[in-house]
Order: structure tokens, then sequence, then C-alpha cells
């Protein structure tokens, strides 16, 4: 299956409760052959209405964090673990996450990206470890999926208190030195 196909497939989901509540199925953007990949939680209010992951304030942020990085938006690739706005914006639940996450395990698998960033807990409890806490494995390399994996923090929780964001910024120069012995 290739990612337009898992991509059309997902359009029609209702496998959890968040298809309900959802204007569209946010799948994810960028290059499908790219070395970097980021990683959120789901969806807010402004991808929902567009479609696309990362598009709200804290993806404007994001898009700042890649451009320091030293790549373009479209050279990476951006998705989240749940496809679906959660209510109110809430955090996924366990079990919208476990029922949505074999969807990102496939698109990581289709992509096949040498790094990957978990963009907060959320994304780092999908992917890495169900009891992981970002304050304590942020910044240190985690190798899974055959993949060395960079848990930061959320560009949101950058918006809410800027004083993290030389954290993240460490951890990017960390990737970009990654990436450049690829």
């Amino acid at each position: 299956m290739s990612l337009q196909e898992l991509s059309a497939k997902l359009q029609s989901c209702t496998a959890c409760r968040l298809y309900a509540g959802r204007k569209t199925v946010v799948f994810g953007e960028g290059d499908p052959r790219a070395k970097l990949m980021f990683v959120g939680e789901g969806p807010g209010a402004t991808e929902d209405e567009m479609g696309r992951p990362f598009v709200g304030a804290a993806g404007k942020l994001l898009d700042k964090i890649i451009e320091a990085g030293g790549w373009k938006r479209e050279e990476v690739y951006i998705a989240n673990v749940v496809k679906c706005r959660p209510p109110a914006n809430r955090v996924p639940a366990a079990d919208e996450m476990e029922v949505c996450l074999p969807n990102l395990l496939r698109q990581i698998e289709l992509i096949q990206p040498k790094l990957l960033v978990c963009l907060g807990a959320t994304a780092s409890q999908g992917l890495i470890d169900p009891a992981a806490k970002i304050t304590k494995i942020r910044g240190d390399w985690v190798e899974k999926y055959g993949i060395r994996i960079m848990p930061t923090y959320h560009p949101a929780a950058l918006l809410r208190d800027p004083s993290r964001k030389r954290d993240v910024w460490e951890d990017i120069k960390k990737v970009r030195a990654a990436y450049l012995e690829l």
C-alpha cells in the first residue's frame, strides 16, 4: 500500500471515537522519501479545518525550528500519532492512540526516514514508551524501528514556556549533526 492509498483509506476511518468530531483526517505531508520526519500528537482546530498538520500557531513555530535546523518544510515529512482532532484539543486517550498507531507506523515504514523527531510527550509515549516522561528523555537519542529518534518538546509547549526553546535548539543541533552524517 502506498502513502496515497493509506491516506485515501483513512479518510473514511471510524476505528475510534475521534472520527465523530473531525472535519477532516489530517494524514501528514512532506517529502515521501524524507530522511527526517517530525511526529506530533494530533491535529488541532486549524489543522482539522485545513487538513494539514502543524499549520496553526505551533506549526508556525515548527516551521521556524525546521528552518533553523537548515531544512525546508517540503524536504521533511510531518505527521501525528492520531489523524483526527481530539475534542477541545485534549490529549489523545491511550485507546485512541493504540488504534491509530499502526497507521503512523505504516507511514514510517513507507517513508523510511533515517531520523525522527518526536514532538512532545504524546508522540514520545506513542512511539518510544507509554511511560516516557518528556522532561527525562528529551535530548537523548533512542533507537527503535531501525530509526534514530530524538524526543523534544512540542512547539505548543514552547509557546506556553519560551524558556524551553534553548533545549529544543540543542536537540535540533544534534539532529542536524546526525542528518549531515547520513
